[in-house]
């Protein structure tokens, strides 16, 4: 490579400045997942077909596999979780989340659901403060 090749290389993009400040679009999905869901796609009733005969003949693992789609099992988790009383209380409560988190007692997606629950109780009890 030429020096101004390499020059022209090392100063493409400034420092902190993305290639594709747009990024993936939300909700774009991998071209591996969409080929592995065109392949399934005319299996899908099959496949289902399948695992129901194997449940029926005994298969406990067929079995297992319906019984946690239709009725999975719903784990008891206690954490604490500080009161809120406003907006600065979120931050608290964010913390207890991520704790809860790292230590197994919650999984990512029952935190989220908890923290945006926690963050409409801030600000339902906000708006209650400045009207009364």
């Amino acid at each position: 490579m030429t020096e101004n090749t390499v020059a022209n290389l090392e100063h493409r993009f400034q420092k902190g400045q993305s290639g594709n400040p747009a990024g993936k679009p939300k909700g774009a999905r991998h071209k591996a997942t969409i080929l592995a869901e065109r392949l399934m796609q005319d299996d899908v009733e099959m496949i289902v077909n399948a695992v129901l005969t194997a449940a029926r003949n005994g298969d406990m693992m067929a079995a297992k596999i319906i019984l946690d789609r239709i009725a999975p099992v719903r784990r008891s988790t206690s954490f604490d979780l500080p009161r809120i009383e406003g907006w600065a209380d979120v931050g608290a409560a964010r913390a207890a989340l991520l704790d809860a988190v790292a230590d197994g007692d919650l999984t990512a997606a029952e935190a989220v659901d908890l923290f945006k629950l926690a963050e409409k109780v801030a600000r339902s009890r906000e708006a209650a403060r400045s009207n009364g």
